[in-house]
């Protein structure tokens, strides 16, 4: 057996000592959510609120809950899930990373009506916040700085979420995308971050700075996610739209000379990498795959899905602890914090990757 293969010993390892570590953090945290780790020690940083990335601590718990089946397990996930409402009406596009994938995975067996109710109320939210002139989410102000920034941390999770509001929501979330996606092609490498100037303008913002690890891995899962839930409705042209985009985005991660790794921000700190933008791309690459699979597009579905297992076997034989941490992952290269750590949104989407490449989850149930 290829040690690449969907069913590679590898993979099954990792899965294991990712949710055993789940579990040991669990202990730890108690209450307060996670946020990064000390590469060393393995100690948690973490809040009382969950910050932007109190969704991924959530997510992780349900996919522990899923695996194990334990009424103790699925009780602790959504308890979790429970303590996200201060969020619903704070003003910030990070709802949808904290809604969407916080409360998407309770939606499978034995449904759990406490977090779909959340997951609607903050679509609602969020949809009320949506200014139609300039077609996007806001980026908010609960975080300080200007408030009508487009940041493309604002576009997973937030497509998926207000989509599931039919009509108007499924509207704004396409136009939410499209401007996004609008932006990015101004500028290569894109531009994580603009602020709105005057009329219909747009001026970029110097941080996150281009070449920031993240910022194509989190346009291409908004786009996959867009894609999954949003062409039914679209017509012909504007589907095609977002599979130009998919492809355009692709195009440079799938070439011979890119790495599997990114580094953590280009012409900063040589040899500073972030292992999160790889397990993210991991996803939006498999999510990517299943769509082209159901299109008739197989030779791309290949490609997508052999990149993807490319990318998780790198995490896991390179940069996974014995422990079940998912180390190197950079949270801001530029204020020095947290350079190579373990990053909670790391270890979900790896762990996601590992669900879906193992076939223990559909791609599109989170």
């Amino acid at each position: 057996m290829p040690e690449t293969s969907p069913h590679a010993p590898w993979a099954d390892r990792a899965w294991t000592a990712v949710l055993e570590r789940t579990g040991r953090t669990a202990a730890e945290v108690g209450p307060r959510f996670p946020l990064y780790a000390d590469p060393e020690s393995g100690t948690w940083k973490s809040t009382s609120r969950g910050s932007w990335t109190g969704g991924f601590w959530a997510g992780l718990l349900w996919l522990r809950a899923l695996a194990s089946g334990a009424p103790r397990d699925r009780a602790a996930a959504a308890e979790c899930t429970r303590r996200l409402a201060h969020w619903v009406d704070q003003d910030t596009a990070t709802r949808g990373l904290i809604f969407w994938y916080g409360t998407a995975l309770a939606a499978g067996p034995g449904r759990d009506s406490t977090a779909a109710g959340l997951r609607e109320a903050a679509a609602r939210s969020c949809l009320a916040a949506y200014d139609p002139e300039r077609e996007l989410v806001p980026w908010g102000a609960a975080f300080g700085g200007p408030r009508m920034l487009a940041r493309v941390d604002a576009v997973p999770g937030l497509v998926p979420l207000l989509a599931g509001l039919a009509g108007e929501g499924q509207r704004a979330a396409h136009g939410h995308l499209t401007r996004h996606l609008t932006l990015s092609r101004t500028e290569c490498p894109p531009r994580p971050a603009w602020q709105a100037g005057t009329d219909d303008g747009w001026t970029p913002c110097a941080e996150p700075a281009p070449g920031w690890s993240r910022t194509t891995p989190w346009l291409l899962l908004g786009l996959a996610d867009g894609l999954h839930c949003l062409t039914d409705g679209l017509d012909s042209r504007a589907a095609r739209a977002l599979w130009e985009a998919a492809d355009r985005l692709t195009a440079p991660r799938l070439t011979p000379a890119a790495g599997l790794v990114p580094p953590a921000q280009e012409g900063q700190r040589p040899g500073l990498v972030d292992t999160s933008a790889a397990a993210i791309e991991s996803v939006a690459l498999l999510k990517l795959a299943a769509l082209a699979r159901a299109t008739d597009r197989g030779t791309e579905a290949e490609r997508l899905t052999a990149r993807a297992r490319q990318i998780l076997h790198r995490l896991c034989t390179g940069h996974l602890s014995a422990r079940g941490a998912l180390t190197d992952g950079c949270y801001d290269a530029a204020r020095g914090l947290a350079p190579c750590h373990e990053l909670i949104w790391g270890d979900f989407f790896l762990a996601v990757g590992l669900a879906i490449l193992t076939g223990r989850t559909d791609p599109f149930a989170t």
